[in-house]
């Protein structure tokens, strides 16, 4: 069921330790486990933290410098298997 902006629901607060939390509606439900919050004035937003996919992780790495090193590797240690695509 796709909500439009239109669609206002109330939803209950409560106290969970020293923290208060809101209880969302099923028809409201957010994917993933964690969320981000911001305030824009007396609002609180609450948006869903989307998984990065394999390219924006690719995307966020440093390339390597000259002057990183790798280790020696010894070719004795792994034999080569010859792999077909």
């Amino acid at each position: 069921m796709a909500l439009s902006s239109d669609d206002h629901r109330e939803a209950r607060l409560f106290r969970n330790n020293k923290s208060q939390a809101v209880r969302i509606p099923a028809d409201f439900e957010l994917p993933g486990e964690k969320v981000m919050i911001h305030r824009e004035g007396d609002r609180l937003i609450i948006e869903p933290i989307r998984r990065k996919d394999l390219l924006e992780v690719l995307a966020g790495l440093t390339p390597l410098g000259p002057e990183d090193e790798f280790p020696d590797i010894d070719d004795g240690l792994l034999p080569l298997k010859e792999i077909h695509l």
